[in-house]
């Protein structure tokens, strides 16, 4: 599992954008809606065994939500398409400190 901190994250029209850590690294992150479909975008390469990864993005008092996203590559950032994801963070942005990507 790869967990990043969320440390900035704000709203524009209609997507999120921000910083994450990773393992002391900073990442730049985009959440928006599927308008291109689901997406799921790394700044790094991993190998799943799955084409589909479940993504969630968490707070604090067992605040979460989780999508299926298919993982499209690498990017230069986090990169995350989904309706769900995006709907939620609406709703909660500022209570949302966490994004796991579980994968085997």
């Amino acid at each position: 599992m790869l967990s990043f901190k969320i440390t900035k994250l704000d709203i524009f029209q209609s997507y999120f954008f921000g910083e994450t850590e990773f393992r002391s690294d900073k990442y730049k992150v985009n959440i928006q809606n599927q308008r291109r479909g689901k997406v799921l975008k790394l700044p790094f390469e991993i190998k799943p065994k799955s084409e589909k990864i479940v993504v969630r993005v968490s707070g604090k008092e067992d605040l979460f939500i989780e999508d299926y996203l298919p993982y499209k590559g690498e990017s230069e950032w986090l990169e995350i398409d989904s309706d769900e994801i995006t709907y939620f963070l609406a709703d909660h942005q500022d209570k949302c400190d966490t994004i796991e990507i579980m994968y085997e």
